[in-house]
């Protein structure tokens, strides 16, 4: 672990702080723009989001969406659906649709405090493009809503799409939730822990996979400005996911970035034990060459060629739920 070892506070999460948020502001603008063929001074360059640039580069390839559908009734509880590009035509010439597909419910980073389910539309058209209709959804952030609350949403929208799966030609019995950062600490700890999922009926083994990347699962975030997105009087033993596991658990996926300077792979150690220990499927891999940013970036089609976040997500995916 490259001599991480020294104290929890200085390797787990070491740099998980407001300054560095949890987008793409680390991927090369220059290779992003060059993808796309564009040339653009480099004073614009800096001032525009990265995000922004990967989902101007990334092409439908044919899927559709659905946006702004509400799960729940409060601001930021709500996502966008995107389709599988056959299913999207049979849906747009209005023929008749026999045929279901399996479906992710995927949750973003953004030190809870930032980004939304537009930035991260290369993430639903990609996974659409690999055959699973995918739900992108928002939660509402600190610091005015803290733990749990965030983590409640999560529990919300999966749960919510899961019970309305056959409304959009997808298939509960097909179901995975994948997150990154931020959004794989509010996935992993919306399925591992049942009590978030109790209040709407659905127990986490009705889930059929979970995958994190780079998620900050077990870190003491009291030492950091993230401390922000929890109540003051709170303790990692109380709400860190791998002190938290409760129920009969699906199989996970916690993947680390190989050059990840925000969230060590300390965290995905950590968790994989805790969840080992109550006898829970895990896999744990590493992309490699990926930093932080790239870990997500990458899952945009044009960028696939960055690393291969995208290949282990989507072979894991076809392997346990399709």
């Amino acid at each position: 672990m490259n001599n991480r070892n020294k104290t929890q506070s200085d390797t787990d999460v070491k740099q998980f702080n407001k300054p560095r948020k949890f987008g793409l502001s680390a991927i090369g603008i220059s290779t992003a723009v060059a993808l796309g063929g564009v040339a653009i001074a480099t004073q614009q360059a800096q001032a525009l989001s990265a995000l922004a640039i990967v989902n101007g580069i990334t092409s439908s390839g044919g899927v559709g969406v659905s946006k702004d559908i509400l799960y729940g009734d409060e601001h930021l509880q709500d996502l966008d659906i995107y389709y599988p590009k056959p299913l999207a035509k049979a849906m747009k010439s209005q023929q008749v649709i026999s045929d279901t597909y399996p479906m992710v419910v995927f949750v973003h980073g953004g030190s809870w405090e930032s980004g939304n389910k537009e930035e991260y539309a290369f993430v639903g058209q990609s996974l659409a493009q690999a055959g699973y209709i995918t739900a992108v959804i928002n939660y509402r952030k600190a610091p005015e809503h803290v733990y749990p609350d965030y983590v409640e949403d999560a529990a919300k929208a999966i749960a919510w799409s899961y019970d309305n799966a056959k409304n959009y030609y997808a298939d509960p019995e097909r179901f995975a939730v994948v997150g990154h950062s931020a959004g794989a600490f509010n996935a992993v700890a919306a399925v591992s822990n049942e009590d978030f999922l109790a209040p709407y009926g659905i127990k986490p083994s009705d889930i059929s996979a979970v995958v994190g990347i780079a998620g900050p699962y077990s870190y003491d975030f009291r030492k950091f400005s993230s401390a922000s997105a929890f109540d003051e009087n709170a303790t990692p033993d109380e709400v860190m996911p791998d002190r938290q596991i409760k129920g009969s658990q699906p199989p996970y996926l916690l993947l680390t970035a190989e050059n990840d300077k925000i969230v060590y792979d300390t965290n995905t150690v950590k968790m994989t034990q805790a969840l080992k220990d109550k006898g829970v499927t895990v896999e744990r891999g590493q992309i490699k060459g990926a930093s932080h940013a790239t870990s997500i970036g990458a899952m945009a089609p044009p960028l696939r060629w960055v690393n291969d976040v995208r290949a282990q997500v989507v072979s894991y995916l076809d392997r346990t739920v399709k």
